[in-house]
């Protein structure tokens, strides 16, 4: 099993995409432990401007608002990438186009759809 550690803070819609094409894609058992930015002035110096960052064991880390080939690429170079899974994928991106979504409030905050 892998240890993943991703940097996220409440209500980060790109932390959750991440989370969930993760989940679909990772071909290898993981552990994934989340790290609240927004608690820490430290981390939030950090990474508040890169999240989600997700990092794996040896350091090696994917920032920021990350595709699916993005995510893919990643865990593909180092052999953890469910290759069946990505195609469906692809093969489901190719028939059903997204439709764009504009902008959303959460507590305050405006976050892209």
């Amino acid at each position: 099993m892998i240890q993943l550690t991703l940097y996220t803070t409440l209500g980060c819609h790109l932390c959750e995409t991440l989370e969930a094409g993760l989940s679909r894609l990772a071909g290898v058992e993981y552990r994934l432990t989340r790290v609240e930015i927004g608690d820490d002035e430290a981390l939030l110096a950090r990474f508040g401007e890169r999240i989600p960052v997700l990092v794996d064991e040896t350091g090696a880390a994917l920032e920021g608002a990350v595709s699916p080939a993005g995510l893919a690429e990643w865990l593909a170079a180092r052999g953890w990438l469910d290759e069946n899974a990505w195609q469906v994928m692809q093969d489901g991106e190719s028939e059903a186009p997204s439709k764009p979504v504009g902008a959303v409030m959460r507590r305050g905050r405006r976050y892209l759809g």
